[in-house]
């Protein structure tokens, strides 16, 4: 029997029991047997150690205590890892009964896949029901440098990197430093994407992998300070990376070119960008696997 690959998940909670038990659900009711579930509170004063306590004889590692905030508890819940694959759930979001399954199967079967994400962003309500899901057409380094992931509000913002469906290898988060800056309060989580995007591509699979919950006190509610954050961070690397704007594809946006369309298959390769996308090859049969097709997309 071939041994699964040690997965590492974190989950940084602070005063969230309304949500928490139906957090560590989500993570423990996949069956994974490779699993090492960690969870950092940060001191919860509301009735979230009880809900801990009544699971930790399924934690590899718990503990309870001040800390300087998410990014900082998410790198002490890691440093207390040792899984070939990691992620972080936030204490207010979940999983979907098949993400670790589809997660490790891909990673398996295709080891340059270093870093994973879903091309269907999940939404759930208070209660954990799911609201809508939010499809995008693609991810790509040329499209993170023009600012193509920050938050919808922002200048250039269309689509978002969705965290909690996010899943990437040991060996890349060593090249990184093994750890989320904390200098960004509320944006850690996209300067890391851009820190992994220096090192590798990032594949999209169209599973839905987890849902984001809508609830009054979130720390996304604060978009615009969240944006500021991001685009210092997208900052640092067009100027480590030497971006400069493609003027072409700046060009074709403002003027709509691509919708006029005798000029659309003549300028495409000019304004696209090339994602690398994982699909199910011959679904329909007992060998079916896994592969990974380019595409276009603007």
């Amino acid at each position: 029997m071939v041994k699964l690959p040690k997965l590492s998940i974190v989950t940084p909670s602070f005063n969230q029991y309304q949500f928490l038990e139906a957090t560590i659900q989500s993570v423990l009711s996949q069956d994974y047997p490779n699993l090492e579930y960690i969870i950092i509170d940060g001191g919860s004063t509301d009735g979230s150690l009880e809900i801990i306590r009544k699971y930790e004889d399924h934690l590899h590692f718990w503990c309870s205590e001040p800390d300087q905030g998410q990014y900082d508890a998410i790198n002490k819940g890691f440093a207390h890892s040792t899984g070939e694959i990691m992620a972080w759930l936030n204490s207010d979001d979940m999983y979907y009964p098949w993400a670790f399954n589809t997660v490790v199967s891909i990673m398996s079967e295709l080891p340059q896949v270093e870093w994973l994400t879903t091309l269907n962003r999940g939404t759930l309500d208070w209660h954990g029901f799911p609201i809508k899901f939010y499809p995008i057409a693609g991810y790509s380094r040329e499209a993170f440098l023009d600012g193509y992931y920050l938050p919808v509000g922002s200048k250039t913002g269309i689509a978002a990197i969705q965290q909690e469906s996010t899943f990437w290898r040991r060996s890349l988060w060593q090249k990184i430093g093994s750890c989320i800056r904390t200098e960004f309060r509320l944006a850690g989580d996209f300067d890391l994407w851009a820190r992994f995007y220096q090192y590798a591509d990032l594949y999209g699979t169209h599973s839905p992998l987890a849902g984001f919950r809508y609830q009054a006190n979130q720390k996304s509610r604060q978009l615009d300070k969240y944006i500021i954050e991001a685009e210092k961070s997208l900052a640092q690397m067009r100027d480590s990376s030497h971006w400069s704007l493609n003027l072409m594809r700046s060009m074709v946006r403002k003027l709509n070119l691509y919708r006029i369309p005798k000029l659309r298959k003549w300028i495409e390769p000019m304004y696209t960008y090339t994602s690398q996308i994982i699909i199910r090859s011959n679904p329909e049969s007992p060998t079916s696997f896994w592969m990974i097709e380019e595409s276009r997309f603007f």
